[in-house]
């Protein structure tokens, strides 16, 4: 029987140690959507074919005039230009909140690895706190911060910053002991230790919890826009559901997978320019 075949690096020549080049990548990246395009192409042909009328799958040509309509020309009722205000107004509320997140679970996170006395206090409290889900707790938020933006900041703030503490607490209690005992050996106090060890450490811990974060808060920005707003895009879908207006909702939909893909991409970027020792570390393990 013939021996396997060997790849350069020693590996057997297998479908799990075939790695695409750069093109291939491209490629096969790309697939799927361009895939999804055609089956919804086709799908939308039929129906319309069926029914001109129907408005589950409207054709590329009405998706296209609904964009042009939103994005471009000014809304008769306010004058503005209802795309662009929605967005500003949701990344205005989006990024407060996930500011505030951040700040208070570096803050609690570092604390509670770092200071045993802390952790035995909070770290209970946090866990049963990050349990409660926040959408139940939305008519609470709206009752005591009123419907203006607070209460729409408060729900992204309070449904992410649990994750965020959690994950910072035990990333600081991954951290090596021989750093924290050689820092206190050379006379370091605590609060030198925090400041000179571990949140030069943890930082890029907490943009990667950050980034992982997104995608709920992206959740709770829309529950809480289609429940009590005038401006946002979740406000705007579940405006014109009402009247099955699928040429809003989709490009709605599609340029809500834009932005979050635009800020993780630019937190992925943030990342690797203002801490190379970190990702060089993580390619080193891999």
């Amino acid at each position: 029987m013939d021996e396997p075949l060997l790849l350069r690096n020693g590996t057997m020549k297998r479908v799990m140690n075939i790695h695409p080049g750069t093109v291939g990548k491209v490629l096969l990246g790309m697939l799927p959507f361009i895939l999804t395009i055609i089956v919804y192409l086709w799908a939308s042909g039929v129906r319309l074919e069926a029914n001109p009328n129907d408005k589950l799958m409207p054709s590329l040509t009405t998706i296209g005039a609904a964009i042009e309509r939103l994005a471009f020309e000014p809304s008769k009722r306010t004058g503005d230009y209802e795309l662009w205000s929605d967005t500003t107004a949701s990344l205005q509320r989006l990024t407060l909140g996930v500011l505030i997140a951040a700040l208070i679970g570096l803050l609690i996170g570092i604390l509670n690895g770092a200071i045993p006395l802390v952790r035995a206090n909070l770290s209970p409290y946090i866990t049963i706190l990050s349990l409660i889900p926040p959408m139940a707790i939305l008519p609470i938020l709206f009752i005591v911060f009123g419907l203006g933006e607070l209460s729409k900041v408060m729900l992204i703030v309070i449904g992410i910053t649990p994750f965020i503490m959690r994950d910072l607490q035990a990333r600081t209690l991954e951290l090596p002991a021989e750093q924290l005992i050689k820092a206190q050996t050379l006379g370091a106090s605590t609060w030198q230790v925090m400041v000179r060890v571990i949140i030069p450490q943890i930082l890029p811990r907490l943009i990667q919890a950050v980034r992982l974060s997104l995608g709920p808060a992206w959740l709770f920005l829309i529950a809480a826009e289609a429940i009590a707003a005038e401006q946002g895009l979740g406000y705007r879908i579940f405006l014109v559901r009402r009247y099955l207006s699928m040429d809003v909702i989709l490009p709605y939909v599609v340029w809500i997978t834009v932005l979050a893909f635009l800020a993780d991409w630019l937190l992925r970027q943030i990342s690797y320019r203002a801490f190379p020792w970190f990702h060089s570390q993580l390619q080193d393990k891999s």
